[in-house]
């Protein structure tokens, strides 16, 4: 292969690595951008009774769910009722959480088994009752004691649904742990601040997230992928309604610092919006096309790749030998350094945040290792896979 040749197929590659990363890039600035803004003002009420149930679906999470309900117990008020979901448990899960004051729905079905299941096992037994909405926390979780009067402040002021800073517990367990942090403050804080802040909805993350009850028998929580939260998200915003950012608390929860939790994880996650890709993005774009430009957001949203799938191909848009390509692509790169270091700001980070980015090429290139195992989870007839945490050996 003469030079010119390879010039030319290195020119392609890039304009290619450039062309897949330009919504993504578009992306992070708007929400960047948007998040280092003032947040908005939100509209307060003048009533003040909000019925809440704060449910806690959990398989198998005896060693965890004292924890988390201790710390709901500790920030409850008379007008919430908390209820553990125990969902095909072999353990003593139910027997703990009512131990603990918690109400115990007791749900068995060895063929419909995950988190979706859970979740509408219980809005379906809850409607029934004089709850005007529902808060979801995982049962690895700890929560801030603002949380439940943050919630019922925004419900209060007309959200149709809210979800509140998700980040990790258990930061400095591992550098993996670390970067998950870093991750999350950028995933978890700043997207859904810098969406909140132009007035879009934020997005639902799986834990720290409300529901109101009208919003449920409008749209069914119908949503049964291994990214349950992201296709329920879909389908609310796609109604027309609108997630609130509940920026001033948040929920913490267990991630795994090391072993197959790591990958399994991080496999179900990103193999999980690449199914979402292909459900939801073709119906986006015609629908964006016919003028319901709320869902172009959500659209460049699916769009972006993982980060340190986004930065390999924006590393090699910068490396070509085209000097335009190399512009855009060093442009995407400020973008990212951008992002990263306003998500340590806004979501209060620290020096060992930044620090972890020294790991940064070590984890990129073993992510890229886990791409069959998030292709192969990316089918839809993947299972949902519970990950293994530190201090429990149960897996789903």
């Amino acid at each position: 292969m003469n030079l010119e040749i390879f010039k030319f197929l290195w020119a392609l590659i890039g304009f290619i690595a450039l062309l897949v990363t330009i919504p993504g890039t578009i992306e992070l600035l708007i929400l960047t951008i948007g998040a280092i803004l003032p947040p908005r003002k939100s509209v307060e009420s003048k009533t003040t009774s909000f019925r809440m149930a704060v449910v806690i679906p959990a398989h198998n999470e005896s060693a965890n769910i004292e924890t988390c309900l201790k710390s709901l117990f500790d920030c409850r008020d008379k007008e919430s009722e908390i209820v553990v979901v125990a969902d095909n448990c072999t353990d003593n899960t139910a027997e703990v959480a009512g131990k603990n004051g918690a109400r115990v729905l007791i749900r068995t079905n060895e063929t419909e088994r995950g988190k979706g299941f859970a979740l509408d096992f219980a809005f379906t037994e809850l409607l029934k009752e004089s709850f005007d909405g529902f808060l979801i926390i995982d049962a690895d979780t700890v929560v801030d004691s603002n949380l439940l009067a943050e919630f019922r402040r925004l419900f209060l002021a007309g959200a149709d649904a809210v979800q509140c800073r998700y980040t990790v517990a258990n930061t400095d367990s591992s550098v993996r742990t670390r970067l998950m942090n870093l991750a999350l403050l950028a995933f978890n804080v700043l997207r859904p601040r810098g969406r909140d802040h132009w007035g879009l909805s934020c997005g639902i993350y799986g834990n720290g997230f409300g529901l109101r009850a009208e919003i449920l028998h409008a749209v069914p929580y119908s949503a049964r992928s291994v990214v349950e939260d992201l296709e329920y998200h879909l389908e609310l915003v796609r109604k027309g309604f609108k997630v609130i950012f509940a920026d001033k608390t948040g929920v913490k929860g267990e991630m795994p610092a090391s072993g197959s939790g790591v990958k399994t994880q991080r496999s179900r996650w990103e193999g999980g919006r690449l199914r979402m890709l292909v459900n939801f993005a073709p119906q986006l774009f015609i629908e964006v096309c016919k003028g319901k430009f709320r869902l172009l957001e959500p659209l460049l949203d699916l769009l972006l790749l993982p980060l340190a799938f986004h930065i390999s191909l924006i590393l090699i848009a910068a490396l070509q030998f085209d000097s335009s390509l190399q512009v855009l692509g060093l442009f995407s790169f400020f973008v990212v350094i951008l992002h990263i270091f306003s998500a340590v700001f806004v979501g209060k980070g620290g020096w060992k945040d930044l620090a972890v980015l020294a790991y940064a090429p070590f984890y990129i290139l073993w992510k890229i290792t886990l791409l069959k195992s998030l292709f192969k989870t990316s089918q839809g007839d993947a299972q949902w896979i519970r990950t293994e945490r530190a201090n429990s050996g149960e897996k789903l």
